[in-house]
């Protein structure tokens, strides 16, 4: 649908009527569970709940989706008003993420569908336009998956974009425009850039190397070589080793028991190890040999890489270890500006709150568990028995005792 003009009187900027294809915040109590499918294709899917988590910055305003029970599949899905095609739009993805468990491992990201998507069986193998969002399991994956389908396969970025691991919510941001360049953005920072065609394998290459072509048989690569006028010296061959001069047979060497006497083996000073001629510039050496390249028969540019013609369903569709994940804030526009703005108006106002609310819960924890360690140390003490300290006394009296003793034995001595 279409919003009317927009005027933020705060920052004084006016939004020309950006299409807003898709947006939910959960603010409508457990009316959610109305929009929201949950697949049936496994009989034990993981539970969505509606809730602002542990600490937050706003009670009511940050509720959003929880993944509730550990080590599940979670499958949930929501139906577009109407189908969106991007072609020569912007399209922006745009969502939050709060993974307060500190997620070891699982995924945080969003699926956008087609809209002939079977909601009810919605799984892994499902055809999808986009999969966008972070991904994290073990020290080795803390990535943003950023995947589209084209022709009928998936193709994922070929750069490494790392996602935030912390337990405070995130703002992450997928802007896809129509001339075929993209920009990946978190916390509405811009943390990557590029083409749609150099950072994903979507065409094939545009140059090929030459089949016809081969390397010359006479074609020297060789930059040096042995220089012929070089002869080795006709002292240089000498031994590695030679026996030690001056080695004497033992006295005790007895030939019919120990054998032949020989002296040990030593470096020979003499030696000058293998000889190799000297090495000179080849004046044949035509350089590395670079195998021409020709246009690929098989490219064909697309203009259109960037188009999904049918974009009709968001999803969730995700497997956590630990649960905790919280969802919220999710916008799917044509309008680059109207998100950034709408992430400072959700995410921006509630993140310092939120982590200023969370450091208060951890000072009362520290605080909470000095206090408990204290008593126990008291409760000790105080069910310690009472001959304790009298025994305590008499192990040192005779401690010291012993220790004059000695001392007297030594002084004696």
């Amino acid at each position: 649908m279409k919003t009317c003009l927009c005027l933020l009187a705060l920052v004084g900027v006016v939004y020309s009527d950006p299409t807003i294809v898709f947006k939910e915040e959960f603010m409508d109590g457990d009316a959610w569970t109305d929009r929201w499918i949950t697949s049936k294709h496994k009989s034990d899917m993981g539970k969505f709940e509606l809730s602002a988590g542990a600490f937050y910055g706003d009670a009511e305003k940050d509720k959003g989706i929880k993944t509730s029970q550990d080590a599940h599949f979670y499958g949930s899905s929501a139906k577009f008003n109407e189908p969106f095609d991007n072609e020569d739009k912007t399209l922006v993805v745009q969502f939050t993420v709060k993974h307060e468990q500190n997620i070891d491992c699982g995924g945080g990201y969003v699926k956008l569908f087609p809209s002939n998507l079977d909601q009810a069986d919605m799984n892994g193998d499902s055809p999808y336009a986009i999969m966008f969002g972070p991904d994290i399991c073990g020290p080795g994956t803390k990535k943003v998956h950023v995947i589209f389908n084209y022709k009928g396969k998936n193709h994922l970025i070929k750069k490494d974009i790392r996602c935030k691991d912390d337990v405070f919510t995130h703002l992450y941001t997928l802007i896809v425009k129509p001339d075929n360049t993209y920009e990946v953005k978190i916390d509405n920072e811009k943390v990557e850039s590029g083409t749609l065609e150099e950072d994903w394998d979507f065409l094939p290459a545009k140059k090929i190397k030459d089949p016809e072509a081969k390397k010359p048989d006479d074609w020297d690569e060789r930059e040096k070589i042995d220089d012929p006028e070089d002869s080795k010296s006709e002292d240089w061959d000498k031994p590695e080793h030679i026996p030690d001069p001056d080695a004497k047979k033992p006295d005790d060497w007895d030939d019919e028991m120990d054998g032949e006497w020989e002296p040990p083996m030593i470096d020979n000073p003499e030696y000058k190890g293998e000889w190799k001629p000297k090495q000179i510039d080849n004046p044949d050496y035509k350089g590395k040999w670079v195998h021409p390249e020709i246009d690929n028969p098989e490219y064909s540019a697309d203009e259109k890489l960037y188009r999904h013609s049918d974009i009709g369903v968001i999803g969730f569709d995700l497997w956590q270890v630990k649960s905790g994940t919280i969802f919220d804030n999710i916008l799917i526009t044509d309008d680059v500006d109207f998100a950034e703005q709408e992430g400072k108006d959700k995410w921006g106002k509630t993140k310092d709150p939120e982590k200023k609310m969370k450091d208060a819960a951890d000072e009362e924890d520290r605080k909470k568990r000095e206090e408990e360690e204290k008593l126990r140390k008291e409760e000790e003490e105080k069910n310690k028995p009472e001959g304790d300290d009298e025994d305590e006394e008499d192990e040192d009296a005779g401690e010291e005792e012993e220790d004059e003793d000695e001392h007297e034995t030594h002084d004696e001595l």
